[in-house]
This record gives structure tokens, C-alpha cells and sequence, in this order.
């Protein structure tokens, strides 16, 4: 089994126990709900989040960033994203299928692919513990 696919499982499986609230740029189009918090335990430092995505039909992120020492692994869990990170291509991504954004990342498209059904993803940070926030949007 891939390492990555373990790892999207058990974020997952994690994630849906823990779900909560947490923040929306768009509180009709997008909602942002934490999953998932703790320190790593064998680095010093670190911690994982979890959060959750979900797009309305049409719905998308405005162009941001995240924080500084954050590297993330987003997953698809339902409907499908259309996502552009840096100067990579815009691709649409699938349910089951991910990408990752390396610390420093500019994610200038977010946005769900269907005008008529909702998309959700799963987005896992690692980060340095205090680096906050995790997402700012670009001017």
C-alpha cells in the first residue's frame, strides 16, 4: 500500500471524529471545518492539522497563501477541484485523487470544478507548532 494512501486513511478517519468549525472566506460558498490538531510527537516542534473544504456548487478559495513552514497534502474526497499551486499547470482533481503544496506555496486556484454539485477535499499541514495563520489571502 502506498505511504500516501495510509496516510490520507488515517487523516481521514481521524478527521471525520474531530470535526468542528473553524473559519470560511465565503461562509455560502466555502466552509472550513479543523479535524484534527496535535503535536508530532518524535518532532520536536511540528504539529499536524487537518482540515476539511467544502466547496458549494461554483464555489471557490480566493488566491492565498499558507503559513510559512507549512507543507500540505490535500485530498479529494468528494466531486472535484480544480487547483493551481505556483507556477504548476491548473489541474482538476477528482475524488481519491491529491496533490501536495511545499512551505511558501501560492494556491492562486481553488474552486470547485462543478456548477452544480458540491466538492470537498481534505487538506493536511505540517507545520512548525506557533506558525499562524494557516492561510492568508493575497492581495
Amino acid at each position: 500500500m502506498k505511504i500516501r494512501t495510509i496516510i490520507a486513511a488515517t487523516c481521514a478517519a481521524l478527521a471525520f471524529s474531530m470535526a468542528g468549525p473553524i473559519n470560511a472566506h465565503d461562509s455560502e460558498a466555502e466552509t472550513v471545518t479543523k479535524n484534527f490538531e496535535a503535536a508530532i510527537p518524535n518532532i520536536p516542534g511540528k504539529s499536524l492539522i487537518a482540515v476539511e473544504v467544502d466547496y458549494a456548487p461554483g464555489a471557490a478559495s480566493v488566491p492565498h497563501t499558507h503559513a510559512k513552514s507549512a507543507f500540505i497534502y490535500a485530498y479529494v474526497i468528494s466531486g472535484a477541484i480544480e487547483s493551481k499551486v505556483n507556477d504548476g499547470e491548473t489541474r482538476i482533481y477528482r475524488a481519491g485523487e491529491s496533490w501536495s503544496e511545499p512551505p511558501g506555496a501560492i494556491h492562486s486556484i481553488s474552486r470547485n470544478a462543478s456548477k452544480t454539485e458540491p466538492a470537498k477535499l481534505l487538506a493536511i499541514f505540517v507545520l512548525d507548532t506557533n506558525d499562524n495563520p494557516l492561510t492568508t489571502p493575497n492581495k
